[in-house]
């Protein structure tokens, strides 16, 4: 029972990963241009956004090692290569310091990407 109401929730989550990424990269992309936008609300909402992607590849990994379920080929791995794109994103701030907006606006998208390629292997 307490399975089924896990993956419920991360069936669900799925969307919360997807949507706050997305609206990170474009708010990153836009404040590449629109100086107003360049906030520390973006940072924090950013940080909140890849949070997420933590959150829902903890969730994974509690259904498939507790509650033994399976999931499809490549869905754990887009999960991982989310969280390693993080970790590379995070690293490059300081070296692309001048095109840093530019950085966490792909990679908000890049991410947004990799959770809806997931859910879309998930589903099969």
């Amino acid at each position: 029972m307490l399975s089924t109401s896990l993956l419920d929730f991360h069936t669900s989550w799925t969307w919360i990963v997807i949507i706050s990424n997305g609206l990170a990269g474009v708010w990153a992309l836009a404040a590449h241009k629109l100086q107003p936008l360049r906030t520390r609300a973006l940072w924090w909402f950013t940080g909140l956004a890849q949070i997420t992607i933590f959150v829902q590849v903890a969730i994974g990994v509690t259904l498939v090692n507790k509650y033994k379920l399976e999931f499809p080929a490549f869905h754990a791995f887009y999960g991982f290569v989310a969280i390693m794109a993080v970790a590379i994103i995070y690293s490059y701030r300081f070296q692309l310091k001048s095109k840093v907006y530019l950085l966490y606006g792909g990679g908000g998208l890049f991410l947004m990407g990799l959770g809806i390629r997931a859910m879309l292997v998930g589903q099969s």
